[in-house]
């Protein structure tokens, strides 16, 4: 790895640590505790677990939010110490389990060379599997039972779920890259460059979206970015933040969340900056509204929810941006990004809880423990089912039924 992308990595990481994880281990005085989950706190629904798992070791240490994929009844996930399995969506039975902890690629290649550390998550469509590594990798899989087909090396980190849409992978790397590979044969097909990207950074990438044509992202300097999909070129982009401050973390303004389309209008946000609704076809802001996340949003009804720096859970109107209700209940508790499940927002956070909240008022309506471990990525909600995966590689499947 060249000299400039180590030093980025080392700041990535250490901005990661302290922003992400509230800077807990770290004891200063002005770093404020986790809000107390209440003791005589009763459920207004009742949440059962319908099954549980492990997939290797998780994100580890790594700082990636690794989140599973699930598709046709299937959920796919994987580990940054090489594991890559398809588990049974209904009943959390492995259907196959590959680990690259022998030598090369599941048994390929130089026996020096190192595990293929997964990151990002997996995408699926059809018999196509691709996922990501920390080294660099693009490895292209057959869904059906995890044997390798093709394997593409990149120039820097591959922090995020690649999209797979018909014969077409789009990743993007860490150093502000896009491309877009053929599917049969992982071959490149174009590459957008955006140039420079911040040396200080939150570490990760948000998951790109790609809908009529066109694929959207936010970028690490906090802007939307709209590329065509089968060159690349460059459409429009539209800032989420300014980018201003005094100090360099006060300038950071990295778009890390998923960008949500509902009709021809996208949704998104950026660390220090503002929730944007924004024309799809010519990239023209339709409203903004200050609020400052790293996280994903979450698209239900009406409205929208987010959960900010603070990790307080706040409701949006989507057609003006107007607040309809915000929750201080878990404030420093580190939450994930939000998904909705019915009628509850859910959201994971730091100490391996899983918290409901109701969609309504923001009232807290269940909470379950996954784990002890901290749970980083959003959420999956598919059918009735909500999907939470902690940073150890901890898959629980839960499902929410009115008392």
């Amino acid at each position: 790895m060249r000299a400039e992308m180590m030093k980025r990595v080392l700041l990535i990481s250490l901005i990661s640590l302290m922003a992400l994880t509230g800077c807990h281990t770290f004891k200063k005085e002005n770093v404020q505790p986790p809000t107390p989950l209440a003791k005589d706190f009763k459920p207004t629904v009742q949440v059962t677990k319908v099954w549980s798992t492990k997939v290797g070791g998780g994100a580890g240490r790594s700082g990636v939010r690794l989140r599973p994929a699930v598709v046709d009844g299937v959920l796919y996930a994987d580990s940054t110490d090489g594991t890559l399995a398809a588990i049974d969506a209904a009943s959390g039975k492995t259907r196959w389990s590959k680990s690259s902890r022998t030598h090369g690629w599941f048994g390929w290649g130089d026996k020096k060379r190192k595990d293929a550390a997964y990151a990002g998550g997996p995408a699926v469509a059809g018999d196509l599997l691709a996922v990501g590594t920390l080294d660099g990798h693009i490895y292209g899989v057959n869904a059906k039972d995890g044997s390798p087909r093709w394997e593409v090396e990149l120039d820097a980190e591959v922090l995020t779920a690649p999209a797979v849409v018909g014969d077409l992978v789009v990743v993007r790397t860490e150093d502000g890259r896009v491309y877009g590979l053929d599917g049969a044969s992982g071959k490149k097909r174009w590459i957008y460059d955006q140039g420079t990207v911040p040396l200080l950074s939150v570490r990760g990438n948000g998951p790109m979206l790609v809908a009529n044509g066109v694929v959207f992202f936010g970028s690490d300097d906090g802007k939307l970015v709209a590329l065509r999909m089968d060159t690349g070129a460059k459409l429009w982009e539209q800032k989420l933040a300014s980018g201003e401050g005094r100090t360099e973390i006060e300038r950071l303004n990295d778009a890390d969340g998923a960008i949500l389309l509902e009709g021809s209008t996208l949704y998104a946000a950026a660390y220090h900056g503002n929730l944007l609704a924004v024309d799809g076809p010519s990239g023209r802001p339709l409203w903004a509204h200050p609020f400052s996340t790293f996280d994903s949003l979450a698209l239900s009804g009406n409205a929208l929810y987010g959960v900010n720096d603070d990790s307080q859970v706040w409701a949006f109107d989507k057609t003006g941006g107007s607040d309809i209700w915000k929750s201080d209940a878990l404030k420093y508790r580190w939450l994930t990004g939000p998904a909705v499940q019915g009628n509850y927002v859910v959201v994971g956070d730091m100490y391996g809880y899983v918290h409901w909240l109701q969609t309504g008022d923001g009232a807290l309506a269940a909470r379950e423990r996954l784990s002890r471990k901290a749970i980083r990525a959003q959420p999956l909600v598919v059918g009735d089912t909500v999907y939470v995966e902690d940073v150890k590689g901890h898959i629980g499947a839960y499902r929410l039924s009115s008392h």
